[in-house]
C-alpha cells in the first residue's frame, strides 16, 4: 500500500501539530497524527448543510454562518442551495486550514471561497457569534468532534449553556442551529431544549452508503 505524503506541517496556539497529508488522492488534516477531517468522509459534512439551509432555501436573503472550515464540503453544499444575494460567513481559527483550502493545487474550497456570497474571518467561531445579535437564519459548527471537545478544551465553552445561549442570541427569530459531531450526546441535546431550541439527533453516515455514524444536532429557535 502507498505511504501517506505529508504535504504541510504547523504548529497550533496550543502547541500541537497540525498536518495536511495525502494518499492516492485521499487528504487527512491531522492534529498530533489523529484524523480530524476527509475527503473520503465528507457525507456527514454535506448533511449538515442540507439540514442547515433547508428552511431558507427560498429565502433571498439568508444569512448563513459555518464555524470551521474543514475542507469546504459544507460550504460548497451551503452554495449549491442558496440563492445568489445570501451571505455566508465562514468563521476559521487555523491560518493553516484557511491557506491550504485557497491553495487551488488542492482539491478543498479554493473556488467557493471565491464566490461573492463567501466573506471568510480568520476568527473563533465562539468570538464571532458574540457580537452577532440576532443576525443569521442559520449557524452550522463543524468545530472539534462536536460538544465532548475531544481536541482542544477550550472549544467546550461554545457547547456550555453560556455558549448556547449566545448561539441562540446571533440567531435570528425562527433560526436553526446545527452542530456536527462524532457521536451521540444525549446531555448536548437536553441542553439545547433547557435553552429554549427545539431540538433533535439525526445519525447520519460519514460515507454515503458506508462508515461508521456521525450525529448532527439539530436545533430551532423560537419565534
Amino acid at each position: 500500500m502507498k505511504k501517506w505524503s505529508l504535504l504541510a506541517q504547523s504548529k497550533t496556539r496550543d502547541g500541537g501539530t497540525l498536518t495536511l497529508n495525502e494518499r492516492d488522492g485521499q487528504y487527512t488534516i491531522r492534529l498530533n497524527g489523529l484524523d480530524l477531517m476527509s475527503n473520503r468522509e465528507s457525507f456527514s459534512e454535506i448533511k449538515l448543510a442540507e439540514l442547515g439551509c433547508e428552511l431558507v432555501k427560498e429565502k433571498g436573503n439568508a444569512r448563513v454562518l459555518i464555524g470551521g472550515l474543514g475542507l469546504g464540503f459544507t460550504l460548497r453544499a451551503t452554495l449549491e442551495q442558496l440563492f445568489h444575494t445570501a451571505e455566508v460567513v465562514v468563521a476559521e481559527l487555523s491560518p493553516d486550514v484557511i491557506a491550504w483550502n485557497q491553495n487551488p493545487e488542492y482539491p478543498f474550497a479554493a473556488k467557493c471561497l471565491k464566490d461573492k456570497r463567501v466573506r471568510l474571518v480568520q476568527e473563533d467561531v465562539r468570538s464571532h457569534v458574540r457580537d452577532a445579535k440576532a443576525r443569521y437564519d442559520v449557524i452550522m459548527l463543524d468545530v472539534d468532534n462536536g460538544p465532548a471537545a475531544l481536541t482542544v478544551a477550550s472549544n467546550k465553552e461554545l457547547y456550555d449553556d453560556a455558549g448556547v445561549q449566545r448561539l441562540k442570541a446571533a440567531l435570528k427569530p425562527k433560526g436553526r442551529l446545527v452542530v456536527w459531531s462524532v457521536d451521540d450526546d444525549p446531555s448536548f441535546t437536553k441542553r439545547l431544549v433547557r435553552q429554549g431550541f427545539e431540538a433533535r439527533a439525526e445519525r447520519v453516515r460519514s460515507r454515503e452508503t458506508s462508515g461508521g455514524h456521525r450525529v448532527l444536532f439539530v436545533g430551532d429557535a423560537p419565534k
